[in-house]
């Protein structure tokens, strides 16, 4: 800890010491007051012309200016061209300044010249990282005439999704509890809704999600997978608005709007509000009856949100929000399934007018809930609870280059309740209290981007320490063709629990990493080691390449692989509660709750990128391999998915491109699972050693499983398609019409299989919907 203190201290104190000055500001978009992210800007005055984008509050920043005079230009594909003149008169200092877009049908020839893309692949390494903002998002082809973050998500390259039903995705090797998804800040327990459709976002509020693959750097921790990224924008600063949406699958509401006008500049107080309910476990019965027999989908979820913004006239600004979301699935009586959750928190933005340093913090809290109860197994829990504060800090070296450092303390508690195949009980009650340090350095130097980072993390339940070294290398070989290779050490707290003998896992349980595990482990490699907690390790090592081939056509290529060192996992093969007579003696593999694990997960993913006026495709395939290894046998995980194909394409037809066709195609090998070796009568013994085992009669059977994940299940696939027709009326609302068709051609994807009835839950087979909504 003391550090993490001197590495803050030190960083604080040479960006407060910097001298030179400094050129800044925020862009807005003058209609609603919502902040410009990723915008085009030019300095052009002493030296070479100077370009940089904003981030995701639309700041940007011109450092190490000499004194004379300057002018800038603000370019945007659908706003009006603004040219600011600024004049330096004095050799350090800050010039702020507070753009207004607005809005425009004209194109600036400037804009064909600059294009923000371009800039960001020459100035940033962007491994394994996929960013969308609402339109990019809209483009998916919907499920149940309504767009979702987990359409993103489920085509991104090296992720591998369960279906229609359960939620669960995969990435490159990580299973969900190692996927970290934040939502403005905040950790999200829960991102997925039971019917694999739809998440708890809500797409139309969507200002930037950002997902992370591997390699990310040391701004993110607590997770060794993956990280996604959500930012909401803020309310409506103008005036109010909103959207209101039905279709069989839901209907929704959300209202925007100001809370107090700032006719002068762009402060203010907003406000945003979402709220949706599903309706399709009441309108399948009638609408879809070829689905599970006529009796409905058993899916029913709510989820709200509601944020205020109070924003000052020089960009710092405040947001209060909090949520709340359930989720409640039965499937016909072979299981129950329910998870609530809900949290709040504050988020600030301060920028000083007299520091070149961007202040940025955050304080929420927040707790999650999730029950499970099968036929012949009693039911299993998990709730976890607690809170998080954080700084983060940003200070610009130059245009290209910057340096972010930050401070976090994470608090939680967790109760967990499971059992194993041998129907033993499992339980873990624990706090935890993590802090951690981080420090990032990107330097754009020639045809170089370079961007070493370091993390601490410290986990204080354990007094443990992880130093994880980050690095992220881009060499800009020529203009279309850019060489990238990033890596690190990771680590997280986290475990689940869940059965990994189910065709699919229905339950993931989250706890704190275990101390009940066994002593020491022995590797694949035969090699001995001592062990003393639960926590997990994975490194990261990531190379590839991209190329523009032309204008409209880009390729991305990149070779991973990814080493678990250490993994906690549910001990199948305890026979022993530890503790007992009976226990004294065993080894640990057969007394302790949990075991040491150890994994390899390697592939190549591909993806290519076609855009040009109205026509889109994007194309992603997918070749990994994962391994685990439990100390007893190298065994496939239920998610080693080898092949994996995603195809998304759109065109806009009509002069105002007011009607688009959406089509997406999956294509998924066999999943593996350990198949049904026999069934017996389990005696026993009621009356001890005067029973009658030839005679007696039990009322349950038992199951003999064979080779552990020794079997694959057939081939996914599904097609879908979407129409979308928008009605633009004279006072800028919109009356939009979707249509969409989901598993077109009715493949039978197998869902979940009860291994003593043989009874089988397919994925959902073809299933028409049509919605409407109204933008006003």
């Amino acid at each position: 800890m003391k550090t993490i203190l001197f590495i803050f201290a030190s960083l604080l104190s040479f960006s407060i010491t910097a001298q030179n000055h400094t050129i800044r500001g925020n862009v807005y978009d003058q209609a609603n007051g919502e902040a410009l992210s990723q915008f085009k800007v030019i300095l052009k005055g002493t030296g070479a012309d100077k370009k940089m984008l904003t981030d995701l509050e639309g700041i940007f920043s011109f450092s190490k200016l000499a004194k004379g005079e300057y002018t800038l230009l603000f370019y945007g594909f659908e706003f009006d061209t603004i040219v600011k003149k600024v004049s330096v008169t004095e050799v350090s200092g800050i010039t702020s300044l507070n753009i207004q877009m607005a809005p425009s049908t004209k194109v600036g020839v400037i804009d064909v010249e600059i294009s923000g893309v371009d800039k960001a692949k020459k100035t940033e390494v962007g491994m394994s990282q996929i960013s969308l903002d609402k339109k990019g998002l809209e483009r998916i082809p919907s499920q149940g005439a309504e767009n979702d973050i987990v359409s993103a998500f489920s085509v991104t390259p090296g992720v591998v999704t369960t279906g229609d039903q359960g939620g669960q995705l995969y990435v490159r090797g990580g299973t969900p509890i190692q996927n970290k998804v934040l939502l403005e800040g905040m950790t999200i327990y829960s991102p997925f809704h039971s019917i694999g459709f739809f998440s708890v976002f809500e797409t139309e509020l969507v200002k930037n999600v950002d997902i992370y693959t591997g390699g990310f750097d040391a701004t993110y921790g607590g997770r060794i997978s993956s990280i996604m990224d959500i930012s909401y924008r803020d309310g409506n600063k103008k005036k109010i608005g909103g959207k209101v949406s039905i279709s069989p699958f839901m209907a929704k509401l959300v209202l925007e709007g100001p809370l107090k006008k700032n006719k002068s500049g762009n402060g203010g107080i907003s406000y945003i509000l979402s709220v949706k309910n599903s309706l399709i476990d009441q309108t399948s019965k009638s609408l879809y009856k070829n689905v599970n027999n006529g009796l409905g989908m058993p899916f029913d979820f709510t989820d709200v949100f509601g944020k205020v913004t109070f924003q000052s006239g020089t960009g710092s600004k405040a947001s209060v929000f909090g949520f709340h979301n359930e989720d409640k699935v039965n499937y016909f009586g072979l299981a129950t399934l329910g998870w609530t959750a809900s949290g709040g928190g504050v988020n600030f933005t301060l920028i000083p007018s007299g520091s070149p340093l961007i202040i940025r913090g955050h304080v929420n809290g927040s707790n999650y809930t999730v029950k499970f109860l099968e036929e012949t197994i009693p039911e299993r829990y998990s709730k976890i609870g607690g809170y998080e504060l954080g700084f983060d800090f940003t200070y610009f070296l130059t245009t290209d280059s910057e340096l972010n450092y930050g401070l976090s303390i994470n608090s939680f508690s967790t109760d967990y309740t499971t059992y194993n195949d041998a129907a033993t009980l499992i339980t873990s009650k624990s706090n935890s209290t993590e802090l951690a340090g981080y420090v990032n350095y990107r330097i754009v130097k020639s045809q170089w981007v370079v961007q070493p980072g370091l993390r601490i993390q410290y986990y204080a339940a354990y007094n443990e320490v992880s130093l994880e070294p980050r690095l992220a290398i881009k060499f800009n070989a020529t203009e279309k063709l850019r060489f990238k290779a990033a890596g690190g050490r990771y680590s997280q707290n986290f475990t689940s629990a869940s059965s990994d003998r189910d065709i699919v896992n229905l339950f993931n349980g989250l706890l704190s990493a275990p101390t009940n595990v066994q002593s020491t482990y022995t590797g694949a490699n035969g090699k001995t080691r001592d062990v003393n907690n639960g926590l997990q390790y994975a490194y990261h090592a990531i190379t590839g390449f991209e190329i523009d081939l032309s204008k409209t056509i880009s390729l991305n290529v990149e070779p991973y692989f990814k080493w678990f060192k250490q993994l906690s996992n549910i001990n199948v093969n305890k026979i022993y509660e530890e503790g007992t007579a009976i226990a004294a003696g065993k080894p640990d593999i057969e007394t302790k709750d949990f075991i040491i694990e150890e994994g390899k997960s390697y592939g190549i993913d591909l993806s290519g990128k076609y855009s040009v006026n109205r026509f889109y495709l994007w194309a992603v395939y997918s070749l990994g391999k994962s391994t685990r290894y439990d100390g007893f046998e190298i065994y496939a995980p239920v998610f080693d998915r080898r092949h994996n194909v995603n195809i998304v394409t759109s065109y806009s037809f009509g002069k105002k491109k007011d009607l688009e066709l959406s089509i997406r195609w999956n294509l998924g090998s066999g999943l593996p699972y350990t198949p049904s070796a026999g069934y017996y009568q389990p005696e026993t013994f009621q009356n001890g050693v005067t029973t009658n085992y030839a005679t007696s009669n039990s009322s349950t059977v038992g199951l003999l499983l064979g080779k552990f994940n020794s079997e694959r299940l057939p081939y996914y696939h599904r097609l879908d398609v979407t129409a979308k027709k928008q009605f633009i009326f004279k006072n800028k609302s919109i009356l939009e019409i979707t249509g969409g068709v989901t598993n077109i051609y009715d493949r039978k994807n197998i869902f979940y299989v009860n291994r003593f009835t043989y009874q089988t839950i397919y994925q959902f087979p073809i299933i028409a919907s049509l919605g409407v909504s109204f933008k006003f």
